[in-house]
């Protein structure tokens, strides 16, 4: 292994202001949709088709993203998506019809898409420094930084700030914190060791172990959700719970601040119970959330849900993400981009589901729904037992 320049802790809080930031940028985006909507007067149904949009540029961009990676090192890469992810918040505030925010939205996920890889990439290798699971920390960061950032959304909109405005404040806040951060990330990525069955071949972005592979249905089970709470719990208080206009963003705070705190504490969890009975019971918490908010829509039964529903997908995506970064048949950046491919087929159908749903029948009927995919989670954990990588 390369001598390393700086202590463990220095590389563990820079990748963590790393997913800080990218946190932040991406709950700027999630808390500003209703208020897009409601400028470009958008239906539930066009709203559900443009979301779309999002994980489809993610999407399109895993395989290159993942090769791009393990081509350039994560080091590199994670300073050009620091800089590409938030520029994107620009052009949705930019946009001014259905078609131009669909096309704007695709770029910005494909942006998101190479700084999820890279941070995590990154995430994975302080991980093996530290030589023990801390992989839900970073995303409890991440999550925190989520929270945080629909408090300063709910700030910034009762003090009518517009979308631009606060788009653009973040962009300064991002290329600030990069041009402090970008020196002090991991300089090297770690290179898996060589698996006998695939003769010393590590395998490719096509060529996923079924291992991954069921990572990758448990991710999506999990993020099916998340993409229900990012895109619609502000809608849902707005229609189906009727809260007040000051109210309409609690179930999304109620959600992110489970998910961080979750997180904080998965790592421990883990290491104690294991990681399948961790998943196992995590999707269950997330359907009885979920469950919660429909049977019962008025605000405090709802928030309620909402917190559930953040602590079941607190633990589950890091922990599939620790478990491929240790793949010994696959890089880390490539088996992190075969389990996000999978898992964010949760993003691509999930809130656009929730759209078309919610015009046939209602809101409440497509979180029912959304409730029995994220008991996948729980349905799958145990395969991972028979399929373990050697």
């Amino acid at each position: 292994m390369e001598k390393l320049k700086y202590s463990p802790l220095t590389y563990r809080l820079a990748v963590g202001c790393f997913f800080f930031t990218q946190g932040l940028v991406f709950s700027s985006w999630a808390s500003r949709i209703a208020d897009i909507k409601t400028a470009l007067k958008l239906s539930d149904a066009n709203l559900g088709g443009i979301l779309f949009a999002l994980p489809l540029g993610q999407m399109l961009a895993m395989g290159i993203s993942g090769h791009l990676v393990a081509r350039l090192s994560s080091s590199k890469t994670v300073t050009i998506g620091g800089i590409l992810y938030p520029l994107g918040l620009i052009g949705l505030a930019m946009a001014n019809s259905a078609a131009t925010l669909f096309a704007a939205l695709m770029l910005y996920g494909m942006c998101a898409n190479l700084q999820n890889i890279s941070i995590n990439t990154q995430a994975v290798d302080v991980e093996r420094i530290y030589g023990r699971p801390i992989m839900a920390t970073f995303h409890g960061v991440w999550s925190l930084a989520g929270f945080v950032g629909g408090v300063i959304s709910t700030f910034l909109v009762a003090r009518h700030v517009t979308v631009m405005q606060h788009f653009i404040a973040m962009n300064v806040f991002t290329l600030i914190a990069l041009a402090v951060l970008r020196n002090r990330v991991v300089p090297f990525d770690f290179k898996p060791e060589p698996n006998p069955a695939d003769k010393g071949k590590t395998r490719g972005f096509l060529r996923p172990t079924p291992y991954i592979i069921f990572l990758g249905i448990i991710s999506f089970g999990c993020m099916s959700c998340e993409g229900t709470m990012f895109d619609w719990s502000v809608i849902y208080f707005e229609s189906i719970v009727k809260a007040p206009l000051d109210l309409t963003r609690l179930g999304f705070v109620c959600f992110m601040c489970t998910m961080a705190g979750g997180r904080f504490v998965a790592d421990r969890f883990v290491m104690r119970f294991g990681a399948i009975r961790v998943l196992r019971a995590s999707g269950i918490v997330i359907m009885s959330g979920m469950l919660l908010a429909v049977l019962f829509p008025n605000i405090w039964t709802s928030a309620i849900g909402f917190l559930f529903v953040g602590a079941g997908v607190s633990s589950v995506v890091p922990t599939c993400y620790s478990l491929a970064g240790r793949s010994r048949r696959m890089s880390s950046s490539i088996a992190l981009a075969s389990v996000s491919t999978i898992g964010f087929f949760g993003f691509l159908m999930g809130p656009p589901l929730i759209g078309f749903i919610a015009e046939m029948s209602s809101l409440r009927i497509s979180f029912a729904v959304m409730a029995c995919i994220g008991l996948l989670v729980t349905v799958m954990a145990p395969k991972l037992r028979t399929h373990v990588e050697n």
